[in-house]
């Protein structure tokens, strides 16, 4: 082997030198991620809708020693509690050795994902068949979601204050339910029109049955033939939809890709492919020396407001909590704190390279994913980290030899999308984006490298212990 140049050494130590993870990884740590991937593909399946993964979460960290906060407790180091909000949103907490003054270790996910909800009346019946009329939630691509099967998640709250769960289309026994499309032969028309049109948002419409009523009089028979399906099941009438939550999502199942299996198609990646990683970090953390925070967040597909999204003050109230019960100042914690946004970025599609700026381009099989700052065009409506804390962040992964890029959002002027990244920011709290590249982001199916998943647990392990 000839004896490498003077050019070369200096390009060593003077370039970037990143390359694909997967080349000299070792049969050990290939059986490592696979295990790991499994249970995440088990926290997919089981959790399509922010609410059953909030419930998933908890049962995990149940198990892991977790209790329900208690203000009433006087908590110490290596005490693990979690905080629920309303079901949706979820932080958990592991205190640390030193006071909460000195700085909280936070990472934020989001575990809501784009679907297709119901609206408050939704069902109909036309041309003697039944249907859900429907407004999508998130940044879609519409025309993705025709044609394909569908499972109904969610719950009905009744006025007596029950709230009956609702999970058809999972099991292979189920039903499921359907947006039908035009046949090719007389879309014509249709196909005229943009990309973006191609079906309009009036016509996700969910086909979910043709049976009529047993009578041979009156109308709308198929719709109350529904109506009775769903009374003896669920005891509701049609009133009860207008306090329902319900999503349509994807009936597919967590799925390997590739001859190799070294991806994973699903749906819900974004952002369920960082919540999984921060949640089991930090339930195999025991007793770090800064106290740890882990939160699973609602509604950032549509701009983390409301009071389960991370512009509201549910953070604050779980740090002030936390301050109050040590008894020092939230507001001096916070300012310490750091925090990772656990969120995704877009890989390199080698069929859409054209969107990318390949030298800022995250790539599959490289590692978790830096994003110094999101947001559109001229950066708006993103945090932009500092040099300070981005270089923080890069010390950490390298001493711990961590596979890691940095990436963008696509081309200056046709990129963008936010995170929760500035909203923890406006705190006071230093953080940046780091998470795991996708292909077919906000895609029924979307597609995630085992070997990055783990990376990015290893990364919010390392952060948080």
């Amino acid at each position: 082997m000839s004896e490498k140049t003077a050019s070369q050494k200096l390009k060593e130590k003077l370039f970037i030198n990143k390359e694909n993870g997967l080349k000299n990884i070792d049969d050990k740590k290939l059986e490592e991620i696979n295990r790991f991937c499994e249970g995440y593909k088990q926290f997919l399946a089981e959790g399509k809708t922010e609410r059953e993964a909030a419930l998933t979460a908890k049962t995990i960290a149940k198990k892991a020693g977790f209790e329900p906060f208690d203000r009433n407790k006087k908590y110490k180091a290596g005490d693990k509690y979690f905080v629920d909000n309303r079901g949706k949103t979820v932080a958990f907490v592991v205190v640390g050795k030193k006071s909460a003054e000195e700085g909280l270790k936070i990472t934020a996910a989001h575990i809501d994902s784009p679907r297709i909800d119901l609206k408050p009346n939704p069902l109909y019946e036309d041309s003697e068949l039944a249907l859900f009329k429907t407004h999508y939630y998130g940044g879609i691509k519409k025309y993705q979601w025709t044609a394909m099967p569908l499972a109904l998640h969610g719950v009905f709250a009744k006025k007596d204050g029950s709230v009956i769960e609702v999970n058809i289309g999972e099991d292979e026994n189920d039903p499921c339910f359907v947006i039908t499309d035009l046949l090719p032969h007389l879309s014509q028309e249709q196909v005229k029109r943009t990309l973006s049109e191609a079906i309009k948002g009036e016509e996700l419409n969910i086909l979910i049955g043709s049976r009529p009523f047993k009578d041979d009089k009156g109308s709308e028979l198929v719709k109350l033939n529904i109506m009775a399906i769903l009374n003896e099941k669920y005891g509701v009438t049609e009133e009860d939809f207008l306090s329902a939550e319900l999503e349509c999502v994807p009936a597919a199942k967590p799925r390997d890709i590739g001859f190799d299996r070294s991806l994973i198609g699903s749906y819900g990646h974004d952002d369920r492919v960082c919540a999984y990683p921060a949640l089991m970090a930090i339930c195999e953390i025991e007793s770090p020396e800064q106290t740890a925070i882990a939160i699973l967040a609602d509604k950032e597909e549509v701009g983390s407001d409301g009071n389960t999204g991370l512009n509201s003050d549910f953070l604050r109230f779980v740090v002030r909590d936390l301050c109050e019960n040590m008894g020092v100042d939230y507001t001096v914690a916070l300012r310490n704190s750091k925090c990772l946004s656990a969120d995704v970025n877009a890989a390199l599609d080698p069929t859409f390279k054209d969107v990318m700026e390949p030298k800022n381009a995250a790539k599959i099989n490289y590692g978790a994913v830096i994003t110094k700052y999101t947001g559109a065009r001229g950066k708006s409506g993103t945090s932009d980290a500092s040099a300070e804390y981005v270089a923080y962040v890069r010390n950490m992964l390298d001493k711990a030899g961590i596979a890691w890029q940095t990436g963008e959002l696509g081309k200056v002027d046709l990129g963008g999308g936010g995170t929760v990244a500035m909203y923890i920011a406006n705190m006071g709290v230093d953080v940046v984006d780091l998470g795991v590249p996708v292909l077919s982001m906000h895609a029924p199916f979307e597609v995630v490298s085992k070997f990055d998943v783990f990376e990015t647990y290893r990364t919010m392990y390392e952060f948080c212990k």
